[in-house]
């Protein structure tokens, strides 16, 4: 399994999480920004993106809506989860209506995001 992570505002979470699917045999791409991670997107197919909704350049909604219109091109969706400090129904509901598949505020049990991750990956069998 191969997935980009973003999870721009905190570096130490992104080592925490590439370190945490690494062990799990996962290629794991990370950037540090929505503009970094389109970048990314352009050249690697992941299986599931996890991105932070507030990102340093852009908003992560506007960051998957972009991902969408491309993927839409390639004839494939890719899942995706929003990972957040942010509690508000309000943007849990517009990252929801951008396009995630799954709403998640920090911080989150790693045995849960794992197995969020295996299941929109398609590898329910490993949860």
């Amino acid at each position: 399994m191969a997935f980009s992570l973003n999870s721009s505002d905190d570096p130490d979470t992104r080592t925490l999480l590439t370190f945490l699917f690494e062990l799990d045999g996962a290629e794991v791409i990370t950037a540090a920004s929505a503009g970094e991670a389109l970048e990314i997107l352009l050249l690697f197919k992941p299986d599931i993106l996890i991105s932070d909704i507030y990102l340093p350049d852009e908003n992560g909604c506007s960051l998957l809506m972009k991902l969408r219109n491309l993927e839409e091109k390639r004839g494939r969706k890719i899942p995706a989860i929003a990972l957040t400090a942010s509690a508000l129904d309000e943007d849990r509901n517009r990252a929801l209506l951008a396009g995630y598949d799954i709403y998640r505020c920090k911080p989150i049990d790693l045995d849960d995001l794992a197995s969020m991750v295996a299941t929109l990956a398609g590898l329910e069998q490993y949860v």
